[in-house]
């Protein structure tokens, strides 16, 4: 078995962490969140929430640094981003450790968000030397006219507990490159993760005799992020959660007239057509649901499947739970940890109950384990329930391993069943018929930022761009163009003749 001990040491944690740290300084006086491991309910370490005081020293000490750091060249700033990406590489595993130890992901699952922030950063590293802007030709004779993009700012980064640290790293790698400095707070679920991912940073800038305020962190509940939303010496600030908490977000950066990134919730689904390889299909559908234990804002949470399949699919889906292997999360053997705390256990078997309450009919049982190797109290059992898409409980998302499976008769039936919730995140079909699967990409077809073919709805590559819809938030993250919301947009035209044409058609004779 894994000794954490080792990896916290690795990572530089102690017992007791400040909460707030700006590169080579770090300093504390708030009171301690204690991080306790779902995995096993023993305590991590403590780290000091971040007072106003300390929040201000933060800011002013990034404001700062961004002064110096928008100059540098941004292929220089890639560079730097490049030896983040190399330090990962020699931490991963004490890293993936830690994740897999403090949120109760598996071992694979968090090696392989370690592996994410290493593809962001090489990603970043590519994008460094292509911040292009466009030539345009002008209207005016001796004219050129093109647009350019500059840093913005200090970026705040509101990050959620189910990806402690990836997330994090979509954001700031690319801003960094974009020559902006960050903020970060954490969730208070996952504090840790944010400190080791501070102290390897820290290496890196003394390393480089960078100045502090590159990458900062904070750390605290709902307040420390208020006074981030409020703050207009933040002009973009990126909040992953839910969509409770993006609503206040959204609105009170757009009151002071900034910038928001918002990857809110989602309640995702896949369509299983008679046409389906049903193979892959009980794959993708398993792992989608059962993966990071349903605590994925991409997992799956409902299954739209054809009426004249549905038993097979029923029957076949059941029979993959009772193969599934619940404990310890860095057992690689155990496919399924626990859920991040005794609060989202009883989520959990509220939303059971709620839906037997509404007429769903239970196909796999659930309940919370108990005995030895679950003395957390948060490891439940994966459900599956036979339900009707407009149930209140199935239009809500529930952040835990609840599976809905539902049945359609015609293709644009399951589509408007797909459609037919407040969010848009992700959506697939398991299909092998062409026309079908071009009518679930069309715009006749899935309304959510992610609509994939024969794969699950949880996962995504680094080279596109992630996010959502509708009460998703509509923010977009990671790879293709989402490198522009973290720069601002400059319109350039240049008259290199001696005469100066005025707007429609007005002269002034002098």
């Amino acid at each position: 078995m894994i000794d954490i001990k080792n990896s916290l040491k690795t990572l530089g944690i102690k017992k007791i962490n400040n909460g707030s740290s700006t590169g080579r300084e770090s300093f504390g006086g708030g009171e301690h969140i204690s991080s306790f491991s779902p995995v096993d309910g023993s305590l991590i370490a403590k780290v000091t929430y971040t007072t106003p005081e300390e929040y201000e020293k933060v800011l002013q000490i990034a404001t700062s640094a961004f002064k110096e750091w928008r100059l540098k060249p941004a292929p220089l700033r890639g560079e730097i981003v490049r030896q983040y990406g190399e330090k990962l590489r020699k931490y991963k595993q004490a890293l993936g450790e830690l994740v897999s130890y403090e949120m109760g992901k598996s071992l694979q699952e968090g090696l392989g968000e370690v592996q994410e922030m290493i593809d962001i950063c090489d990603f970043a590293v590519g994008l460094s030397r292509q911040l292009h802007g466009l030539t345009m030709h002008s209207e005016r004779p001796g004219h050129r006219m093109y647009e350019q993009y500059h840093p913005l700012g200090v970026v705040g980064i509101i990050s959620a507990f189910n990806f402690p640290v990836a997330v994090w790293n979509w954001n700031t790698a690319l801003a960094w490159i974009c020559g902006d400095t960050c903020v970060w707070k954490a969730s208070e679920k996952t504090p840790v993760c944010a400190v080791a991912c501070q102290n390897i940073w820290n290496e890196v800038a003394k390393e480089n005799s960078l100045p502090e305020g590159i990458s900062c962190i904070i750390n605290g509940d709902y307040r420390i992020g208020e006074m981030m939303t409020k703050d207009d010496r933040i002009p973009l600030v990126s909040a992953t959660g839910s969509t409770r908490m993006g609503r206040s977000v959204g609105v009170t950066v757009a009151q002071r007239f900034g910038k928001s990134l918002l990857e809110l919730g989602g309640n995702n689904s896949i369509i299983i057509t008679p046409d389906a390889d049903l193979e892959i299909t009980i794959i993708g559908a398993l792992f989608g649901a059962v993966g990071t234990c349903g605590q994925r804002c991409t997992s799956t949470r409902r299954l739209i499947i054809h009426d004249s399949i549905y038993d097979e699919v029923k029957n076949k889906l059941a029979s993959a739970y009772t193969q599934l292997k619940i404990g310890n999360p860095l057992d690689e053997d155990n496919h399924v940890g626990p859920l991040i705390d005794k609060e989202a256990v009883n989520m959990y078997l509220n939303a059971v109950e709620k839906a037997k309450e509404e007429g769903g009919d239970v196909l796999v049982e659930g309940g919370v384990l108990s005995g030895k190797g679950y003395e957390s109290g948060c490891y439940v059992k994966p459900v599956i329930i036979e339900a009707k898409n407009h149930f209140q409980i199935v239009q809500e998302e529930t952040f835990a391993p609840v599976l809905y499976i539902m049945k359609y008769a015609e293709l644009d039936e399951a589509i408007q069943m797909q459609n037919d919730v407040k969010q848009g995140l992700s959506s697939a079909i398991m299909t092998t018929n062409l026309r079908e699967s071009e009518k679930f990409l069309s715009a006749a077809g899935s309304d959510c930022g992610i609509a994939n073919v024969n794969i699950g709805t949880s996962g995504a590559e680094i080279g596109g761009a992630f996010g959502g819809e509708k009460e998703t938030g509509g923010g977009r993250e990671s790879g293709s163009d989402a490198w522009k919301i973290y720069m601002r947009r400059q319109t350039n035209t240049i008259n290199y003749t001696k005469d100066l044409p005025l707007a429609q058609g007005i002269k002034f004779d002098l």
